[in-house]
């Protein structure tokens, strides 16, 4: 029922593809629906709250809790947390802060996977121009999914984009991965590397693209809850992502509202 390439690479059906499609979009009305509702004076788990409600109104189920003993609805990331956060109601949102979202919807057994990083309020523009970076490197790796290409060449356009852009870090040990069926499958989506390497890209194949971008070194460790990974030096981190097809026609950005069509055709033209 579910093909795979030489590769182990899940390979989707037209038909599969628009159940991921459907999926992603509860994903990506979660995010906007988040987006807008993040204020000041806000816990990250009254916007697990929100999420959960928004998930499961769309008759979906979210990927996230319980996977692997994971608490929650969300990944709610603040400051120097780049990903992996469990929300609670210990700290509220203050101005100025930036929050990376990471949300996860299963819908007729197939899976949507994306992530945003906000601002909450008026906040230091280093932070402004971070969120740019990481989310224009992600859009920059995205673009790269088309016939013929390389795996590799994700990684390598998210890198040189970041590196082009000033001093920060990129974790090393955290990437995107093969989406369908199940949320995290193979093959790991690496942030940095040389292009052309790896299996080429056959329509059909869908994989999460997510740069994690910090402020300051690259350098990460994992808290006492086993889950939030922060960067070592206290500064902040962003992070965005998008489950993305690869197609005929280019990319298929399945999490994002409009497909992924304003932002790929400026980066890849009519073609793209």
């Amino acid at each position: 029922m579910f093909k795979k390439n030489k590769h182990g690479i899940q390979v989707k059906t037209p038909e599969q593809l628009e159940k991921m499609r459907a999926a992603g979009l509860v994903v990506g009305r979660t995010l906007k629906l988040l987006r807008e509702s993040v204020q000041p004076g806000m816990t990250p788990l009254d916007l697990d709250v929100i999420a959960e409600k928004a998930i499961r109104d769309e008759g979906a189920i979210p990927s996230f809790k319980g996977y692997q003993g994971f608490p929650a609805s969300i990944c709610a990331s603040v400051n120097d947390e780049v990903v992996h956060g469990i929300p609670g109601n210990r700290r509220a949102l203050r101005e100025g802060d930036v929050i990376s979202i990471d949300c996860g919807a299963i819908l007729d057994g197939w899976h949507g996977d994306s992530a945003i990083t906000v601002p909450i309020g008026e906040v230091d523009p280093k932070l402004t121009e971070l969120m740019r970076v990481t989310e224009e490197a992600m859009w920059r790796g995205i673009a790269a999914l088309t016939v013929g290409r390389h795996l590799s060449d994700i990684g390598h356009e998210v890198e040189k984009y970041v590196r082009s852009q000033g001093r920060y870090g990129i974790p090393q040990e955290y990437g995107g991965h093969g989406i369908g069926t199940e949320m995290h499958m193979d093959p790991w989506v690496a942030n940095h590397g040389r292009p052309g390497r790896g299996p080429r890209f056959e329509p059909g194949m869908c994989f999460a693209v997510e740069p994690m971008v910090n402020l300051g070194t690259d350098r990460t460790k994992v808290l006492s809850d086993d889950w939030t990974v922060v960067t070592v030096d206290g500064k902040a981190s962003a992070h965005f992502e998008h489950s993305v097809a690869v197609t005929h026609n280019g990319p298929w950005v399945l999490t994002a509202l409009d497909g992924g069509e304003e932002r790929l055709a400026e980066l890849l033209g009519d073609a793209g």
